[in-house]
C-alpha cells in the first residue's frame, strides 16, 4: 500500500493531494494507492479524494479540527503501521515538512525530502531533488521496505480521475493528548486565485523597474487574464510584493498552463520554481537573457510598452 496524505484549503482537496497521487502512480511500486484524510468535518473532502485514489480511509475526528504535528504524526504512523504501507507519501507544504520527520522516526523509516520524481526498481526506490539552490539535481536511493517521503509542491502534474470512485472507511485512531493549544488562527484572504491553484500565472522581476512599475504591468495583465501574480525573490526583498507571491527555490513551484514571466531575467533559483510550466511566455528588453532559453514564445522589449500593448489587444 502506498498511503498518502491528503492536504486540504477552504473544506476542499488540495491540488498538492493529486500531485501526489501522480507521484505514488509514477513510483511504480505495488499495491492500492490509499488516501488518508484527517480533520473534523471532512466529509466531502473524503468523497472528492474518492475520485482519485483506490481506497479512502477517513480519520473525521474533534480532536483533529486543528492541525498539529504530535496528532498528525501518530494518526498517520498508526495507519501506516496496521496498512504494512510500502511509502508514506506527504506534502511538502509547512506542515508537512513540520510533521513528516516525526512519521519517519515512529515508523523507523528513511525520510526522502522535497522530492521532484520517484521511480521503484527491483525493490530500489530512486528519487530526485533539486540542491545547491537548484544548480544540482541530486539522486538518492533506498531499499528500506517503507519510506517516508515528501514531495515538493508543484513537481507533478495533477492526476486525473478514476473511472469510478473508491470505497470509504472510517478509521479508529489513538491520538496523544496534544501539548499544543491553539489560541488564534489568521486566514489570509486573497482577492485572487492563488499560485497553487492557478492555470495562469503572471510572474514580475526587476526588470519592471520599481513597485509601481509592477503595478503598472503585472498586476493589471494578471487582472485581464484571470491570473495569479507571481515574483522573483528580488522583487519580495524589496518590498514591492508579499513573499507568498514569490516563486523559485525559497519561493513557491507552479506548474500552470501559461506562466509569463514580465522583466524577469532567468535566474536558476527562479526558474526551479517554473520551468515545468506548459507554456512559458518571456518579455525582457534583454536578447541574451537566460529566460529565452526556456521560453516558448520570447518577446524582447521594454515591458512598459509591451504590455500595455498586450492589454490593448486583449481588450480588443
Amino acid at each position: 500500500m502506498i498511503l498518502i496524505v491528503a492536504e486540504m484549503s477552504g473544506g476542499r482537496l488540495s491540488k498538492s493531494t493529486l500531485e501526489m497521487v501522480a507521484a505514488a502512480r509514477q513510483m511504480g511500486r505495488g499495491g492500492d494507492v490509499t488516501a488518508l484524510v484527517l480533520g473534523s468535518g471532512v466529509a466531502a473532502v473524503a468523497a472528492e479524494a474518492a475520485k482519485y485514489v483506490d481506497t479512502v480511509l477517513v480519520g473525521d475526528l474533534p480532536a483533529l479540527a486543528q492541525y498539529g504535528a504530535e496528532t498528525w504524526s501518530a494518526a498517520v504512523a498508526q495507519i501506516a503501521r496496521e496498512g504494512e504501507a510500502d511509502a508514506v507519501l506527504i506534502g511538502g507544504s509547512r506542515s508537512g515538512r513540520e510533521y513528516s520527520p516525526r512519521v519517519a522516526v515512529k515508523l523507523d523509516a528513511p525520510l526522502l525530502e522535497d522530492v521532484i520524481s520517484l521511480k521503484d526498481e527491483g525493490g530500489v526506490l530512486t528519487a530526485s531533488r533539486y540542491t545547491y539552490l537548484a544548480r544540482v539535481t541530486e539522486t538518492i536511493e533506498t531499499s528500506a521496505k517503507i519510506v517516508v517521503v515528501t514531495v515538493k509542491p508543484g513537481a507533478f502534474a495533477p492526476a486525473s480521475p478514476l473511472p469510478a470512485a473508491s470505497e470509504q472507511f472510517d478509521v479508529d485512531l489513538s491520538l496523544p493528548t496534544s501539548r499544543l493549544k491553539v489560541t488564534g488562527k489568521t486566514t489570509e484572504k486573497l482577492d485572487r486565485v492563488s499560485l497553487a491553484e492557478a492555470d495562469i500565472v503572471v510572474s514580475g522581476g526587476r526588470g519592471v523597474g520599481s513597485a509601481a512599475g509592477f503595478d503598472a504591468t503585472v498586476v493589471p495583465l494578471a487582472d485581464t487574464l484571470g491570473a495569479a501574480i507571481g515574483a522573483t525573490r528580488a522583487i519580495v526583498d524589496a518590498g514591492w510584493r508579499p513573499y507568498a507571491e514569490q516563486v523559485g527555490q525559497t519561493g513557491k513551484t507552479v506548474q500552470p498552463k501559461v506562466y509569463i514571466a514580465v522583466g524577469i531575467s532567468g535566474a536558476v533559483q527562479h526558474l526551479s520554481g517554473m520551468n515545468k510550466s506548459k507554456v512559458i511566455v518571456a518579455i525582457n528588453k534583454d536578447a541574451d537573457a537566460p529566460i529565452f532559453k526556456v521560453a516558448d514564445y520570447g518577446i524582447v522589449g521594454d515591458v512598459s510598452v509591451v504590455v500595455p500593448a498586450m492589454l490593448d489587444a486583449l481588450k480588443k
